[in-house]
């Protein structure tokens, strides 16, 4: 089997691929490029885009060159997949600002350095902006059903649920065949490579090119990611995962690593990280903690690189310590008038957002799992006062795994 597809299968990453032996023969006899699709739905990309931007990674580990696209014109249409209501349709300058800043983080992920592996951009609005819809309709369209549209498990869940699909949705997975087309013709891109979601609208590119040009394409596709504690990968009960750090800090996004289930470590190191599958392997039976601590500096590194992956670590051992006044952790500030008299510790707790539900406090309160300064408060009416600020600051801490630092503004 080809060197990169068996890495890979080996770190978990295929689910399905089209023609696989003649695809596995390609990739032996010369170098391709390949492309992945992202939408410029938000500002950030968050974790749950993770796996996409590896498999690009390992593109260019084994030599193929990856093409990056910015879906601006598919955003203003929306994909169905997995959605089971229209998504909010944003304005010109929000796609725009959305596709600079996922640009921006993918330049993080990926090296530019060698001219036959760096990342090539392109952004689809460039090409379905100014479409004639007579021509679009007569060259493209007919190559489409709308028998086999309706057996495409984006369409069919949708009315299946007796849930409206809008005729605009309903012609999303034309444009993404048509985008595969396109980069067929002008970036000489023979794979497409998606998630599971997406198999059915990679193969109607695949065979638009066949339709269209006689090319030969190939799809390839990734597995549903979700943690053992089975919620979807990128989304935690404290919001998403994000990639950007005006959204998400360094620190938290190492947290998020280092407190993840027990179960999914190696499989992890072996998704999100550049470990060799070898090295990986040797590691299983190594202490838990220092196995989650690799992840979360790994993972780290490459997003935020090693100072802050290193700054992490020292900040949360940091926070665990019992003698540490947690000056290096994540802050929050909160305006001196809230405290007036005094501020009652469930209110201060729900004003810092480490916690949210005023009885999951209490609850934490009478099992001692709550501190500030690393003194246990007994006290669910405990009144927190403005002299008790040290510095200006205070640590508050819930549990073992969630601390930040309390500044007055």
């Amino acid at each position: 089997m080809n060197k990169f597809l068996k890495e890979f299968k080996d770190r978990g990453l295929y689910y399905q691929c089209t023609n696989e032996d003649e695809l596995s023969k390609l990739l032996d006899d010369q170098k391709i490029r390949a492309y992945i699709g992202f939408d410029c739905t938000a500002e950030s990309l968050h974790v749950g885009s993770l796996l996409q931007i590896m498999c690009l990674r390992l593109l260019q580990k084994h030599g193929h060159q990856p093409i990056v696209l910015l879906g601006g014109g598919t955003t203003r249409i929306g994909d169905p997949s997995g959605k089971d209501k229209t998504r909010k349709i944003l304005n010109e300058n929000e796609i725009e600002k959305n596709s600079k800043n996922i640009e921006k983080i993918l330049k993080n992920y990926l090296d530019s350095n060698d001219k036959n592996t760096k990342p090539i951009f392109v952004n689809n609005y460039n090409w379905l902006k100014d479409l004639n819809y007579i021509s679009f309709l007569r060259d493209i369209g007919k190559h489409f059903t709308i028998n086999k549209m309706l057996t495409f498990e984006s369409v069919k869940t949708r009315l299946d649920r007796e849930q409206s699909l809008s005729y605009m949705e309903f012609n999303y997975m034309i444009l993404q065949a048509y985008d595969f087309l396109e980069l067929n013709r002008k970036e000489n891109c023979t794979l497409q490579i998606g998630g599971s979601d997406q198999w059915g609208n990679i193969i109607n590119g695949v065979e638009l090119i066949k339709r269209h040009s006689s090319n030969q394409a190939y799809g390839l596709t990734t597995p549903l990611i979700t943690l053992a504690s089975g919620a979807k990968m990128g989304k935690t009960e404290n919001g998403a995962i994000w990639l950007d750090k005006q959204f998400l800090a360094p620190y938290d996004y190492w947290q998020f690593w280092r407190n993840i289930d027990d179960r999914d470590v190696i499989k992890f190191l072996k998704i999100f990280t550049d470990l060799e599958i070898e090295e990986i392997e040797k590691l299983k039976n190594k202490d838990i903690n220092e196995l989650k601590i690799l992840l979360a500096n790994e993972t780290t590194s490459l997003l935020h690189g090693k100072h802050e992956s290193k700054k992490s670590e020292t900040t949360a051992k940091e926070a665990f310590s019992e003698n540490s006044s947690g000056s290096n952790l994540p802050s929050i500030k909160i305006k001196k008038k809230n405290f007036g008299k005094g501020i009652n510790i469930i209110d201060l707790i729900i004003l810092s957002k480490l916690e949210t539900s005023k009885s999951e406090i209490r609850r934490l309160i009478k099992g001692n799992g709550v501190k500030i300064d690393n003194k246990i408060v007994q006290d669910d009416k405990k009144i927190i006062s403005e002299d008790i600020f040290q510095d200006k600051f205070l640590k508050l801490s819930l549990g073992k795994k969630r601390h930040i630092k309390i500044e007055l503004d």
